[in-house]
């Protein structure tokens, strides 16, 4: 519900939302319903905040780095104690929330997960949560999943709803009573400033007679009304931004602003969870600065700003009384919204809050037209947020999940259709909402093509918007049937006058065009156009250092009587997606064999080339019998001779199969692991050598240890083992424990097992390379594929 709405019957759910506000002492709270076939987190019900606030984080992608997300992935509470914090675990959540605040994203689950609770709390809050807080968070989200359980058992499964619901302050607070509001409005008449009331949404909901004598404004045209959109001198974003500033901070903010031509007005903001207090009075001359909302929120100044001798004269205040929003039956109605259930009917499609819903609720309470409709500041961080977010894309599929996930949600578009310009022609890179055979219909037309205005646009650099078929079809006529989409926007992508590609944003239904929207979508494609051409760039060097690693590394690893191997290597899950470890199986004689392993600093291309250079002169040097000590040895006096300026960590092992013993020698490499026969687990110390590259005459002592038959010797990389924050050591010895309790019998279902310990692709930040050697006792096995 928003504003004077009554209050609606959501089965409860809000009043628990409600109820988790008051008991936390949150200042916001919002619930997101999670969509599983979609992969994303929606919006259902939002407390504390304007709605145009929530409007950039009504949906977030379940991949997205957001603490909503994170808190879902991860099943666990997320915890931000201050701005700082935010701003360096959330960068882009950073950007369009710029508050002192505390946060926490707390899973809300039973046997399955339904969602995500966020609760925002004032920047007073301190930056850690109690044990007794941590035990009400809990108990508030059991509250809300028993709920949604037995509204899923009764056959009312919770749907997003089209809009999230905005709980008001009846919601939050109940309201008193007739008597009681009519004694708070002749207090307010008494005083000598003027005052007025502002709810969560920003709208007038009670003003004195003093206080509209001083907007210059008539009270009952101003009931109801944004103060930004009502008053045009007060319409820079500015004024605004220090409104959201006092709801979200929950501090007193201070600012000063002028009445044309020259009449200076202090506002002071007194936040609650209901809304916003405003006294308002004259500045005495001299005392302004000039310059609009100086104060920042934790800096009101205690002094009272009551008229001193040489104010101008305020013209006395008519004897109308205060009116409450209550009583404004000619006011103009605020934005309404149609009742949604977060238990609407399984079958009913979830949409999303666009940039034109909110123009058209602006103009709904302004007056104006929803093209003529000003700017507001929502949409203006909703544009920072997105902007944030393609800062973050790594590749071109980034690209094109990020404009599918949030800007095709923002601006209400059903269709979405990427190309990029390649050999004169358009490639689609990506799409939604079409079918196959129109995508490739669609795919490779050339540059100058006339069929759709893809051409033009992309000649001009000029964005071309159709709201229906028929304006599409005067100029091209084959376009709207082959599409079968009713409105376009057509946003070139160009980059230093160069043409990167174009994306289409495609509507199922006639769609306006407002001028606002068209600005933003213009902005926007200026910024898709620099983030896909970055990642157009990182996927060619991607493709070249993969390939290139790929190459290097063995493709089938030899066995020999007695013997069996197997290897993975993966690479890390952030960055470039390569590096330089590598890992290595030769075959030396009928009974000897060598294993090898390796890291190379870095995860680039130059990681990568001298990785193939050390597995190289390693292979070289063991097969032609070279001692295992000499084997490093020679390969280190080549890394200093070519000074690659990256030093390598080296494991060789070397294995005669006839005596069941192994030599091994370590150039600062972790040591492997020996999983014996009876079952027992350990780390081989092994004394280890310089890394190779960094001294021409390093020494690596050789260390001869069983290999009985059954055993397994475990060759790894440090990805494996080390972790921000862990002890390298302890963590190496957790893992020969483990490796006690698994099974040898497969090699393959134990590298699976090695890797898993390693935890969730997602937050692997180092790659990783494995290798086993096992002495089997039966006869010699055939190649094997890594």
């Amino acid at each position: 519900m928003t504003g004077a709405d009554p209050p609606g019957d959501t089965g409860g759910f809000d009043v628990a939302v409600a109820e988790t506000m008051r008991r936390t002492g949150a200042s916001v709270a919002a619930f997101y319903l999670l969509v599983p076939e979609r992969e994303v987190l929606q919006m259902v019900t939002v407390g504390g905040v304007p709605a145009d606030l929530a409007a950039p984080w009504a949906r977030v992608a379940l991949a997205s780095p957001a603490p909503v997300a994170d808190a879902a992935r991860e099943r666990s509470m997320v915890w931000v104690g201050d701005h700082s914090e935010l701003t360096r675990r959330y960068p882009r959540s950073a950007v369009s929330l710029p508050y002192q605040l505390a946060l926490a994203a707390l899973p809300v689950e039973s046997d399955r997960l339904w969602g995500v609770l966020l609760l925002i709390w004032p920047g007073s809050h301190p930056p850690r949560t109690t044990r007794r807080e941590r035990s009400n968070l809990a108990s508030s989200c059991r509250r809300l999943a028993r709920l949604l359980d037995e509204a899923a058992d009764a056959g009312r499964p919770p749907t997003a709803p089209r809009t999230p619901r905005v709980l008001g302050a009846e919601d939050i607070r109940r309201p008193a009573g007739p008597q009681y509001l009519v004694a708070a409005a002749d207090f307010a008449e008494r005083l000598p400033e003027g005052c007025c009331a502002l709810d969560l949404q920003g709208r007038v909901t009670f003003v004195t007679a003093r206080g509209a004598a001083l907007l210059g404004g008539d009270p009952r045209t101003l009931l109801g009304t944004l103060p930004w959109q009502s008053l045009p001198w007060l319409g820079d974003p500015v004024y605004e931004d220090r409104y959201r500033a006092a709801v979200i901070s929950r501090r007193p903010v201070v600012f000063t602003a002028c009445l044309p031509p020259d009449r200076w007005l202090e506002f002071r903001l007194y936040p609650d969870a209901s809304g916003v207090s405003v006294r308002i009075s004259p500045v005495a001359a001299g005392r302004h600065s000039g310059a609009p909302a100086q104060n920042a929120p934790d800096a009101a100044p205690a002094a009272a700003s009551a008229a001193t001798p040489g104010t101008p004269a305020i013209p006395e205040a008519p004897t109308a009384p205060a009116v409450p929003a209550e009583a404004a039956r000619d006011a103009p109605p605020p934005a309404s919204r149609a009742p949604q259930d977060a238990f609407a009917a399984p079958g009913a499609a979830p949409a999303f809050p666009t940039a034109a819903d909110a123009a058209v609720a602006d103009a709904a309470v302004s007056g104006y037209p929803a093209s003529l409709a000003p700017a507001r500041l929502g949409q203006l961080y909703q544009l920072l947020h997105l902007a944030a977010a393609l800062t973050e894309t790594v590749g071109v599929r980034d690209v094109v999940d990020l404009i599918a996930d949030q800007i095709m949600p923002a601006f209400g578009a059903q269709g979405l259709v990427l190309s990029t310009a390649e050999s004169g022609r358009l490639r689609i890179t990506g799409s939604r909402g079409y079918p196959p055979e129109v995508i490739e219909r669609l795919d490779g037309l050339p540059l100058d093509t006339r069929f759709t205005p893809a051409g033009q646009a992309l000649a001009s650099g000029v964005p071309s918007f159709f709201g229906h078929p028929e304006e599409m079809a005067r100029i091209y006529p084959g376009a709207p049937r082959v599409s079968g989409k009713q409105a376009w926007a057509f946003l070139p992508l160009i980059v230093s006058a160069h043409p990167v590609g174009i994306c289409v944003l495609t509507y199922d239904r006639p769609h306006d065009f407002p001028a606002e929207e068209r600005a933003v979508l213009t902005s926007l494609a200026g910024l898709i156009a620099q983030a896909l051409d970055r990642a157009r760039l990182y996927d060619a060097k991607h493709q070249l250092a993969h390939g290139l690693q790929q190459a290097l590394l063995p493709h089938r690893l030899p066995t020999a009587e007695g013997l069996s191997v197997a290897a993975r290597y993966l690479p890390a899950t952030r960055g470039m997606d390569i590096g330089g470890d590598f890992y290595d199986v030769v075959r030396i004689d009928a009974g000897t064999v060598a294993a090898v392993i390796g890291d190379v600093q870095g995860h680039n291309v130059a990681a990568a080339a001298l990785m193939g250079q050390v597995r190289t002169a390693v292979h070289t040097h063991a097969s032609v019998g070279a001692a295992p000590d000499e084997v490093l040895a020679r390969t280190n006096r080549l890394l200093v001779d070519l000074e690659p300026g990256l030093f390598t960590t080296c494991l060789y092992a070397r294995i005669d199969l006839e005596r069941g013993r192994a030599q091994l020698v370590s150039a600062g490499h972790p040591p492997p692991l020996l999983r014996r026969p009876d079952g027992s687990a350990r780390r081989v110390d092994v004394q280890p050598g310089p890394a190779l590259g960094i001294d021409e005459g390093a020494v690596y002592p050789v260390t001869e240890i069983d290999l009985p038959p059954g055993a397994v010797l475990v060759l790894y990389t440090d990805g494996l083992v080390e972790r921000a924050g862990t002890d390298i050591e302890e963590a190496i010895d957790q893992l020969a424990g483990r490796l006690a309790t698994w099974s040898t019998e497969d090699p393959e279902r134990l590298l699976e097992l090695l890797i898993g310990h390693a935890g969730p692709a997602e937050r692997r930040t180092d790659d990783i390379a494995l290798l086993l050697v096992q002495r089997t006792p039966g006869g010699a096995g055939a190649d094997r594929r890594p």
